[in-house]
């Protein structure tokens, strides 16, 4: 066979570079990717940190024992639901003012409301709960009342996004001419 004066050589390369990192939920997040109701709950949500939400019930009571003494009886109930960094979450509805509600389990009541605070200009949709002093943010879950910690309160939403670059190349390989 003869050898060619010039050889080509054709690289064709189809690369799609697919890059996922997680951003938190904005309002320009939801405008660039449309998100209406129906486009939220195709999306997969996560919690940016700790979430610790606790309940107690006391129960006592009083009397004088039979032996004249006073019996005081106390028994009390603690309950706490910790919702890791990341945890997947999907939207549930919207509320009256723009709010976002997040499931996180199934059942009757089991979610969170988030929403962008007035004072932020970030945009992040962060945990809303009623914060009194010495209890924490009071919230309804499960349809009962929880406080959480302090440190919820910094808790947002977070999707992930994710960029795809195609790269197409066409590579050749000249090796010269001979006189």
């Amino acid at each position: 066979m003869r050898k060619m004066q010039f050889v080509l050589f054709a690289i064709i390369g189809l690369s799609a570079m697919s890059c996922s990192q997680r951003v938190p939920l904005t309002e320009e997040i939801k405008k660039e990717y449309e998100l209406d109701a129906d486009n939220m709950k195709k999306v997969q949500f996560y919690t940016s940190s700790q979430i610790i939400l606790q309940r107690s019930v006391k129960n006592g009571s009083q009397e004088i024992s039979q032996d004249g003494k006073l019996v005081v009886n106390e028994n009390k109930q603690e309950d706490r639901l910790i919702i890791n960094p990341s945890t997947k979450c999907i939207f549930e509805k919207f509320g009256d003012k723009g709010e976002v509600f997040i499931r996180f389990e199934v059942g009757p009541g089991k979610t969170l409301k988030f929403a962008v605070r007035q004072n932020q200009t970030n945009g992040k949709y962060y945990l809303v709960a009623d914060w009194k002093p010495e209890k924490g943010g009071e919230v309804q879950y499960g349809n009962e009342t929880f406080y959480a910690n302090s440190a919820s309160g910094n808790a947002f939403l977070m999707v992930s996004v994710k960029k795809l670059k195609k790269t197409k190349r066409k590579d050749r390989v000249v090796k010269g001419i001979k006189v």
